[in-house]
């Protein structure tokens, strides 16, 4: 519905510039996947204090697919070759690598650390922010999209989503509200300001986009009326998951629950499916003691030292 609405032919149609989905995929998941887990409700209050990762190199290789691909993501969108292509592949290389490094350096500015986890959650939403602008950017912009991208999710993620009650009643375990949502809302309403003309008749090849505020010389009233058009394409994106959503979420609860009871819990997927994701031969069993040969005290006082 979102796609149909800002490329197809609903009511946002040739209004919203979201060259290749920060609107139609990413804000939508956010949303989608913060309300579900609502919803659903949170894991054992012992998982939600301490869940360190799996595997941090998986990790690592994950994120760096997901970069790679993501360049084939922003880079297609225009299904052909030219400018838009080139500027969009770049545009993303900027934003990330920039949101990637303002991520940690604040990580290292605050927690006197940084992580790998902060590092790729910088990353993805460098990602996603520069994702509905990729290609009608110019580089500079996309190197202030990723600044923002980098601290705002950050401040989110790390300083709000830790004060608010309602973030924490939420067990969003990924923080995709923040990489997803947040930096959606960011990319959709940044390239409503930095989108240039030439390049949207490039992607588009007509005047029913933009131009984005900061290039409105001489004429504001078109760019704020972009804008205006970004925010409402925001609330009505957000607004529709959220809704539907938990529409689902309520007729599936009418068939099976959402969330094991606390026993359930408690063992994890064996109480359900009996068997294990990472099973650990011997985890949590009392192992036998072994049996050893007893010598009597005489024979050991015998027995040469």
């Amino acid at each position: 519905v979102g796609a149909f609405t800002i490329w197809g032919y609903g009511f946002l149609q040739h209004k919203i510039i979201d060259y290749a989905g920060g609107y139609v995929i990413h804000l939508s998941s956010g949303v989608a996947g913060f309300t579900a887990a609502y919803w659903v409700g949170p894991r054992h209050s012992h998982d939600r204090q301490h869940f360190p990762p799996n595997n941090i190199i998986q990790i690592l290789g994950g994120a760096g697919f997901l970069w790679l691909g993501w360049t084939g993501f922003n880079g297609g969108s225009p299904l052909s070759a030219g400018l838009v292509t080139s500027l969009a592949v770049i545009n993303t290389h900027i934003c990330t690598a920039t949101s990637l490094l303002v991520w940690l350096a604040l990580d290292m500015a605050v927690y006197k650390k940084s992580s790998v986890i902060g590092a790729v959650q910088g990353m993805i939403t460098g990602l996603v922010c520069i994702t509905p602008g990729a290609g009608l950017v110019d580089p500079w912009a996309a190197a202030l999209m990723g600044v923002m991208s980098g601290s705002i999710p950050w401040y989110t993620m790390m300083n709000l989503h830790r004060k608010s009650a309602f973030f924490q009643s939420v067990d969003d375990t990924l923080g995709v509200f923040h990489t997803h949502a947040v930096a959606g809302v960011l990319g959709g309403l940044l390239s409503g300001l930095f989108a240039k003309p030439k390049l949207l008749n490039l992607m588009y090849g007509n005047d029913v986009y933009g131009p984005g505020l900061l290039h409105s010389r001489g004429h504001i009233h078109p760019g704020l009326k972009q804008m205006a058009y970004q925010f409402v394409g925001a609330v009505f994106i957000a607004a529709w998951n959220a809704v539907v959503t938990s529409i689902i979420c309520l007729v599936i609860s009418r068939i099976v629950n959402l969330r094991m009871d606390e026993e359930a819990l408690e063992v994890g997927d064996d109480a359900v499916h009996g068997e294990e994701a990472y099973a650990l031969w011997g985890d949590g069993e009392r192992m036998p003691k072994p049996r050893r040969l007893r010598i009597p005290l005489i024979c050991r006082r015998l027995m040469p030292t």
